[in-house]
């Protein structure tokens, strides 16, 4: 089957857990940018929030536990 032009491949699925604020906090961010999905809104954030940083990578010794939505900025780290 031919690819429409403009499409990309999305072959690989990324499952999060989210808790019930970050998700609230994700949904009122897709409903004010007026985004068509939650996928959507999410690859929109993962690309301001590389673009931002720079593709810097995480602490060695960080876990997953450790990366939360709604955390607050640690001091002297950029955004």
């Amino acid at each position: 089957m031919a690819r429409e032009k403009g499409t990309r491949d999305r072959e690989e699925r990324l499952q999060i857990m989210l808790s019930d604020e970050e998700l609230r906090a994700l949904d009122d961010w897709r409903f004010e940018m007026r985004m068509p999905s939650r996928a959507a809104a999410i690859r929109e954030l993962l690309r301001l929030g590389l673009a931002d940083v720079g593709l810097k990578k995480a602490l060695n010794g960080r876990k997953s536990k450790d990366f939360g939505v709604m955390e607050p900025k640690a001091e002297g780290k950029r955004r």
